[in-house]
């Protein structure tokens, strides 16, 4: 008898299954030696009143996390006391007056009501009922008064009742994006104007400043606020515009507050931004790095990158100092000097023969920092929505596959919970996710996202993993292989093999087969050329190989 250890390698997909790459490892991500399981998502919050598009955290000055997750129409807030999702959007105003001259609507409130020209809102008059409806604003002419087009005959200004109800808009294709500067979250949906929320003292989320822009990206470089994809009353898809130094409530260009704007004339339309000591402005076609060089140019733009830039805004993600994302070509990483490729000759072919790029757009991108891993969510060709991960070990600079149920997902964080608390995950002896778990640790970034209208995370029991071998030969002669022994900590696991003559065979395996009270599986196949399948069973967290016994055959 010939034992032979079979060690698992890297998952090369790109490559030949002769090279004795990996051809599958799904549910899996990478170790420094092997590989542990993906835990598969569980429900964490409420339903909200709609869908999700997004969810992240930010933490105050006392220390307290706050989770915060957006739709197309509204933004919420968790309740950490039952696990709701509020709606924290502009609260709704009384209305006091109405008025209506040549085709445009004047409503007067009761109090100031916080909005803004091109804000949509819904118009409930008790008394003239002929102007109710969702229009956008058109003008804000005082704190308490706005107006609207609509057909129709005038009306005296005329008192009345009533209630103004707000509704963001966010453009087809967009999503909330967000992130923290001092004590402020501050949201983008490229369809209103940049919202802010006081993380010590807001109920709601306002207008980030009167004079804040429509914007689709968000990141602080620096000490600002740095906006791109401006969307205000004209379009300027190349345009990275910021606040003034230290305030998010400055906009408005001034060389004393240092607020400004920088149109990029090459490399098409702005895709995303990520920030830090300097921000990266991704591009269709080119990627620039933003310096602060202070009065009067306050930023300079070098092009660190021509005729490679960002094939899918949602693809960029950025951890520490790098900012990981798609190219037209493939994934890269990017520490603001260098462009690094990271999936080539491993993924990339893979990833473009798999991914729907029709759908491209349903993609999304999050850090899992406790096991140094950048995921991406995608929709494959055999679906409409996303069922698919790709997911790159920053450390060991390997790869690994998922599948999956999530709409997005996202890097978020969690708030502190007592031991009372947990009830409102149900009976103590239910909870499926681990104790151990940084999901009870508050403030602890997490690997979570979004499904249908709840905020999900990666807690729950390892999903079923999956890992196929490339190719296993003894040259230059026939062999059957009649043993396999799965190599599992803390578990055991299942069996399949396939064995060709030819590599021009196809490759079908057929069912795997459990482990016996010994960790054997029996097997028999013969051919020049086999692969194994294994499945990973119980509640394992390490797999390495599998030993099998492989014998050679004479030939004649």
């Amino acid at each position: 008898m010939a034992i032979s250890r079979i060690t698992f390698g890297e998952w090369t997909p790109d490559q030949p299954g002769i090279t004795n790459g990996l051809q599958r490892a799904e549910n899996v991500f990478s170790k420094a030696v092997g590989y542990g399981g993906l835990q598969s998502a569980v429900n964490y919050s409420a339903s909200a009143s709609e869908n999700l598009t997004n969810v992240v955290a930010a933490k105050n000055t006392s220390g307290t996390t706050i989770v915060f997750a957006g739709g197309d129409t509204k933004l919420f807030k968790l309740d950490t006391s039952d696990l709701s999702l509020d709606s924290v959007v502009k609260a709704s105003k009384t209305i006091s007056n109405v008025a209506k001259t040549s085709q445009v609507v004047t409503i007067t409130t009761s109090a100031t009501h916080g909005y803004s020209v091109g804000d949509s809102v819904t118009v409930t008059a008790v008394t003239n009922v002929a102007v109710n409806g969702t229009f956008t604003i058109t003008t804000v002419p005082t704190t308490t008064t706005f107006t609207y087009a609509q057909t129709g005959g005038n009306i005296g200004t005329t008192a009345d009742t009533g209630t103004v109800t707000f509704a963001y808009v966010t453009p087809l294709n967009q999503r909330w994006r967000f992130t923290q500067f001092g004590n402020v979250i501050v949201a983008a949906n490229g369809g209103n104007r940049l919202q802010g929320f006081n993380l010590n003292s807001s109920s709601t989320f306002q207008d980030l400043a009167s004079d804040a822009p429509q914007s689709r990206y968000i990141t602080i470089v620096r000490d600002f606020v740095v906006s791109g994809y401006v969307n205000s009353s004209t379009v300027y898809p190349n345009r990275v515009q910021w606040s003034a130094l230290g305030d998010e409530s400055s906009w408005t260009a001034s060389a004393t507050t240092q607020a400004d704007f920088q149109d990029i004339p090459d490399g098409g339309s702005v895709v995303g931004v990520t920030g830090g000591e300097f921000g990266l402005v991704f591009m269709d076609r080119s990627i620039h790095r933003m310096s602060y060089i202070g009065s009067p140019l306050i930023f300079q733009f070098d092009n660190i990158s021509r005729n490679l830039g960002c094939f899918e805004a949602n693809s960029i993600v950025q951890y520490g100092g790098t900012s990981f994302f798609l190219a037209d070509d493939g994934f890269y990483a990017c520490d603001g000097q260098q462009v690094l490729p990271i999936g080539n000759e491993k993924v990339n072919r893979f990833f473009f023969a798999d991914v729907d790029q029709g759908i491209l757009d349903k993609m999304s991108a999050a850090i899992d920092p406790e096991r140094k891993l950048v995921v991406w969510a995608y929709a494959s060709n055999d679906s409409a929505t996303p069922d698919k991960l790709i997911i790159y070990n920053y450390q060991t600079g390997k790869w690994t596959s998922g599948t999956t149920n999530v709409d997005r997902v996202a890097t978020s964080s969690t708030p502190s919970f007592t031991l009372e608390g947990l009830d409102i995950f149900g009976n103590v002896d239910t909870i499926t996710t681990s104790f151990d778990s940084r999901i009870w640790l508050g403030g602890k970034m997490q690997f979570a996202g979004v499904r249908d209208a709840k905020i999900i995370t990666f807690s729950g029991s390892n999903a079923t993993a999956i890992i196929e071998t490339g190719d296993i030969e003894m040259p230059g002669t026939t062999s059957a292989i009649t043993i396999a022994k799965p190599i599992v900590d803390n578990g055991s696991g299942s069996v399949a093999l396939v064995s060709r003559r030819l590599l021009t065979e196809s490759v079908a395996f057929g069912s795997q087969t459990a482990a016996d009270a010994e960790n054997r599986v029996s097997l028999r196949g013969v051919g020049r050329y086999h692969r194994l399948q294994l499945t990973p069973t119980g509640t394992w967290t390490n797999t390495v190989g599998i030993d099998i016994e492989m014998n050679p055959l004479g030939t004649r």
